[in-house]
């Protein structure tokens, strides 16, 4: 690490610096315990020489000539921040995980990697297994639009119909809650920074529990606040699945395009207290 910041600094100053031969740029966003875990899956399932880099440790550093002076064969960024200094790279692969921007636009070829959110296939899956037939959904159609196209397209195959409602500033979500009244028998919460701000995550909560519906999420972590269920990521498994994908990478098996994966492995977790409130159960 001390000598990948004596380049940073050289390059900070316009001096030049030797060319390196690590294998593997990660770039990570900033210190959080998530990206930790799911680092620790990524060096378990490709075991390369890497140079780290923490975006958070610096005020400011210049992707593009840190990558043409180092010479990665594969940049991995790990967090949105990260992802969005690899923009303008071209000359290298990336392989991102714990983005959300990964999977809310179509992606260049040399960019690709896990993205955050489940398959819309499984949230189906469970809300057939809730017995809700009509779900309802908010979204800001620039973050969530591609995602809600795929659901959409496989709903039928559910029994399910959505009931898409778009919200393109986060301060018109209560007049769009509105339009589901009596409308909805479940409420879907993706992780779309528009829709899910701490204040309307409190309104979306207790909309579910005044209509007396399930709220189903993306994190445990709202299960506490009155979500019935949630399919959360793991982050360890989304390392390794990068991982995996970093290795075919840099053995040149997918050399054209780097694919943008669904993550495979997604726990749910349940609010046992509010499914017997609603008389739910998931079989």
């Amino acid at each position: 690490m001390r000598s990948l910041f004596l380049c940073i600094l050289l390059l900070s100053l316009g001096l030049p610096v030797a060319a390196r031969a690590a294998e593997l740029l990660i770039l990570q966003s900033s210190r959080s315990p998530v990206y930790s875990e799911a680092l620790g899956g990524f060096r378990a399932a490709a075991r390369t020489n890497e140079q780290p880099l923490v975006l958070s440790d610096y005020a400011e550093v210049d992707v593009q000539r840190l990558v043409r002076e180092e010479r990665p064969r594969l940049v991995v960024a790990v967090g949105d921040r990260a992802l969005a200094a690899c923009r303008k790279i071209r000359e290298v692969p990336v392989v991102s995980l714990l983005s959300l921007s990964l999977s809310q636009k179509p992606q260049p070829d040399h960019i690709g990697g896990v993205t955050m959110v489940a398959p819309p296939g499984r949230y189906l899956e469970l809300f057939a297994q809730l017995g809700a037939r009509r779900v309802g959904v908010l979204y800001d159609p620039k973050l969530s639009g591609l995602y809600l196209k795929r659901a959409g397209a496989e709903a039928g195959n559910y029994g399910v119909t959505l009931a898409m409602e778009a919200v393109r500033n986060s301060r018109d979500l209560q007049a769009k809650l509105e339009n589901l009244k009596g409308e909805v028998d479940l409420l879907w919460l993706l992780p779309d920074s528009t829709v899910v701000t701490t204040v309307n995550m409190e309104a979306l909560l207790l909309f579910s529990m005044t209509r007396g519906i399930p709220a189903v999420t993306f994190t445990g972590q709202y299960l506490k606040n009155g979500a019935a269920a949630a399919l959360d990521i793991d982050p360890y498994d989304m390392g390794v699945q990068a991982g995996e994908l970093a290795q075919s990478l840099l053995r040149g098996a997918s050399s054209h395009k780097v694919p943008v994966l669904e993550p495979r492995k997604v726990r749910l977790q349940v609010n046992d207290s509010v499914l017997r409130k609603l008389g739910l159960r998931i079989p």
